[in-house]
């Protein structure tokens, strides 16, 4: 019997893995099929033929199905990693663990209690609820650092405080050469800003019924894992993009900007493209070069590129100076697509390509952005607001803000 249910795992794995890649070569197709057309529009844009709507709706059309067909792609990949609701996760405390499944599934919260009062994290029900087992902390983190794409490129700090306060060397202490006799001067010292980032609270509240509850082949923490992290995924990618601070952590397009020549600490630099609300209608390319070279060589290294869809769909038309396209697919199932060598990271709380807007970042978001977790995932059993529903109010503490204003670059649509 364990041989045919494992033979059939298997088989379920391979067929999975054989709808990725047949998914990836239909993508692959479809990009393929994209510079067939578009090659030929730009011919006839070149011949001053005229402009060819029938051509022109073409390319947009095959454009939109590359980026869904992007997007059901990366959703098969984020399946296949998800461990199914059957599957079990390490049993790091098992005590802790069976006594959170006694509590979500029929509210017996004195064994937690007790676990809880010996850990000196006493918190009751009526409260705010009782920290999660540790792998299923684990486990919720893992998976939002895969769905939200800023947390996947900043930088992640674990706090067990409210706040976290940053020492930051704004200009190093000065430094210089000297013979192996002559007399060591004395260096100036190093100016620190102190930057600080408060925690704030975030929350999901997925309902189950009763027969999900008494159901003993569902893994309840699995369940709770699957229902929250994808709310957490979008509130977090939000706040993280244009959040302004209050209740939420600030996102990077909230801090105040200025023109790459005029930089200074504590704003973040543009590059404007010339034209109010496009790119320049010949050499686009060159606003984006200079994009790139605004960063230092330091914070180039690990760059890249941060924009939503649509942004990225008007991209992929570019070419540069040899005829080759700007915009790169993957090379394999799961990697990132690549725009001028550098990664690209589609976050759709980018704003849209208009006038005076920021649609595009560029940068080092490990060393540029800050995420801070405060430790511990709450969950608060509630079986009477929402009758025969039983809602689980989960909650965790998170904030973020720009911790190396060097670190990224934004280009500005505008004159």
């Amino acid at each position: 019997m364990d041989h045919i249910e494992t033979s059939a795992l298997e088989t379920k794995s391979v067929g999975h893995n054989a709808d990725i890649s047949a998914a990836f070569d239909e993508f692959m197709g479809a990009f393929s099929a994209f510079k067939e057309a578009n090659d030929e529009r730009l011919k006839n844009v070149e011949k001053h033929v005229g402009t060819d709507v029938l051509m022109t709706e073409k390319v947009d059309r095959i454009n939109r199905a590359l980026d869904e067909q992007k997007q059901a792609m990366d959703h098969m990949v984020l399946k296949q990693a998800r461990p199914t609701l059957g599957g079990q996760l390490p049993i790091i405390n098992g005590e802790h663990k069976n006594a959170f499944q006694n509590y979500v599934r029929k509210g017996d919260e004195q064994n937690l209690r007790a676990i809880e009062l010996k850990a000196h994290s006493y918190g009751s029900g009526p409260d705010g609820g009782y920290l999660v087992p540790a792998e299923l902390e684990t486990e919720i983190g893992r998976r939002l650092s895969v769905l939200s794409p800023i947390r996947s490129l900043a930088t992640v700090r674990q706090v067990s405080g409210a706040v976290l306060k940053k020492p930051f060397s704004v200009s190093g202490p000065a430094t210089g050469w000297v013979s192996e006799t002559a007399v060591r001067p004395q260096t100036n010292s190093a100016q620190l800003a102190e930057m600080q980032f408060p925690t704030m609270e975030i929350y999901a509240m997925p309902a189950a019924t009763s027969s999900l509850l008494d159901d003993a082949a569902v893994d309840i923490e699995q369940w709770i894992s699957a229902e929250v992290e994808a709310a957490f995924a979008e509130q977090e990618s939000a706040a993280f993009i244009n959040g302004d601070g209050v209740n939420k952590p600030k996102g990077f397009l909230n801090y105040d900007t200025v023109d790459e020549a005029n930089w200074t600490w504590g704003k973040l630099g543009t590059v404007a493209t010339g034209t109010a609300g496009a790119l320049p209608a010949t050499d686009s390319s060159d606003v984006l070069i200079e994009l790139i070279y605004s960063l230092k060589a330091g914070y180039r290294q690990n760059a890249n590129f941060v924009m939503n869809r649509k942004t990225q769909s008007a991209l992929r038309k570019l070419k540069d100076n040899d005829g080759q396209y700007l915009w790169q697919p993957p090379a394999t199932i799961g990697d990132k697509a690549s725009f001028m060598g550098f990664g690209l990271v589609e976050a759709e709380d980018m704003p849209d390509i208009d006038e005076d807007k920021t649609p595009i970042a560029f940068g080092d978001l490990s060393r540029g952005y800050l995420v801070v977790d405060r430790a511990g995932i709450r969950v608060l059993r509630d079986p009477y607001s929402a009758k025969p529903y039983v809602l689980f109010y989960t909650t965790k503490r998170v904030g973020g803000g720009v911790q190396d204003f060097d670190a990224i670059k934004l280009l500005k649509f505008s004159v």
